[in-house]
């Protein structure tokens, strides 16, 4: 159901907002004594909603957890405290989202994107089992995503770089602008991570825009939190993680609700797991270890590769997925001189054309299986799209139950 519409869609179609306004109005939603943190920004937004989750977790709320996309398919896409959804749960929600649908007037020209959808049915969930509080992930852009429809409370914005350059803008201040364009009347709250100056003034503009200068944007300082170093991940999922503490507390007190108890509140990050975001992974019986990352690009690619040298002391192979949209160059610049395999998803509306290497293997991303990865080397490091990584592990079988304990 989720992707129905989406599959079905004409050449140059776009999502159809306005129609999932109308979705929303026939589910009644927004609760609007649920308020909502939102996540927006071009990387690391998924590490930036388990950090904010976990802290709201950690302070008593009952806490629901949306992000886009999931980390190995669509029942973790929705979570309750860190759980994903059970199977029954997801079909009972795609039932009653389908019904709904039903009753709107067929497309027209647009359609009802995939990350919308799973945000009505993150919320729908939220009100069958009580949750206090929804964190809830965009899946692309801020003004143009259906995330703006829920008039967050609080607004984290990671980092914004040029992906997405001429969808989003034709510029990183335009797709600043246009992320910060999630805030709405009811934002109390906005935090963000390290910007380049021309995005940080875009999205400041758009935000005083929104709110009508109520609310004044704050970058966590490292450390200011006084969160441990050990308790947050390493690489360049730190400054997000750090983002969505500091929203996180933010919107708690927003909304006059109690800070995490200290001791409760580190339990609670010591138990976070991040699976794709450097995440290690062993396969039964063979001795081969992964480390497995989303980078997409070039910067990406060199923190991942100097985390596998100081965790390993080298890489054997690295396994990675580079379609046309990411940063191929970069990322090709990075891993030069290394043995290389490269992995083609088989989704149509994704592209694999840009020139790679001649000496690097070939692979399409459905042969992964933990034979073949074994095959590569006892140390293997996985980089590409979400989807690819989620791929990967679905295929050695990762635990990606629980993303925390609170």
């Amino acid at each position: 159901m989720f992707f129905a519409e989406w599959r079905e869609r004409r050449a140059g179609a776009r999502r159809d907002v306005e129609r999932a306004s109308g979705l929303l109005a026939e589910l009644g939603l927004p609760t609007p004594d649920t308020p909502v943190l939102a996540v927006v920004g071009s990387k690391g937004k998924g590490t930036c909603a388990t950090y904010a989750s976990a802290t709201l977790a950690a302070a008593g709320a009952r806490v629901v957890t949306v992000t886009s996309p999931g980390v190995r398919g669509a029942r973790d896409r929705i979570r309750l405290d860190g759980t994903a959804v059970g199977a029954a749960d997801l079909a009972g929600l795609a039932a009653e989202l389908e019904a709904a649908v039903e009753r709107l007037p067929p497309p027209e020209t647009g359609y009802l994107s995939p990350s919308g959808l799973f945000l009505a049915a993150g919320a729908l969930y939220g009100r069958r089992c009580g949750a206090d509080l929804l964190v809830l992930e965009a899946g692309m852009g801020g003004d143009s995503d259906e995330l703006r429809l829920f008039d967050p409370a609080a607004v984290a914005l990671t980092t914004v770089f040029g992906e997405h350059l001429g969808v989003l803008g034709d510029t990183i201040g335009e797709i600043a602008a246009e992320k910060a364009g999630v805030a709405g009347p009811d934002t109390r709250v906005f935090v963000h991570g390290p910007l380049e100056d021309v995005a940080q003034e875009a999205a400041n503009t758009t935000l005083a825009a929104r709110t009508s200068g109520r609310v004044r944007p704050e970058r966590p300082e490292p450390g200011a939190g006084g969160i441990p170093d050990r308790l947050l991940p390493e690489g360049l999922g730190r400054p997000a993680a750090e983002v969505g503490c500091t929203a996180a507390r933010r919107l708690l007190s927003a909304t006059a609700r109690a800070e995490p108890e200290p001791g409760r509140l580190r339990r609670v990050l010591a138990s976070v797991r991040l699976p794709g975001r450097l995440s290690h992974h062993a396969l039964a019986g063979n001795g081969t270890e992964l480390i497995v990352d989303s980078a997409v690009d070039s910067t990406g690619a060199a923190a991942a590769l100097e985390y596998a040298r100081r965790y390993w002391g080298g890489v054997d192979h690295v396994l990675v997925c580079l379609p046309d949209h990411k940063d191929v160059a970069g990322a090709v610049a990075e891993l030069r001189g290394r043995q290389v395999t490269a992995a083609a998803l088989p989704d149509a509306h994704l592209s694999f054309t840009s020139a790679l290497p001649e000496e690097w293997g070939r692979i399409r991303a459905e042969e992964v299986t933990p034979p073949l990865l074994a095959g590569l080397g006892r140390r293997v490091l996985v980089l590409g799209t979400v989807y690819f990584t989620g791929l990967v592990l679905e295929a050695i079988g990762a635990d990606t139950e629980s993303l925390f304990t609170s």
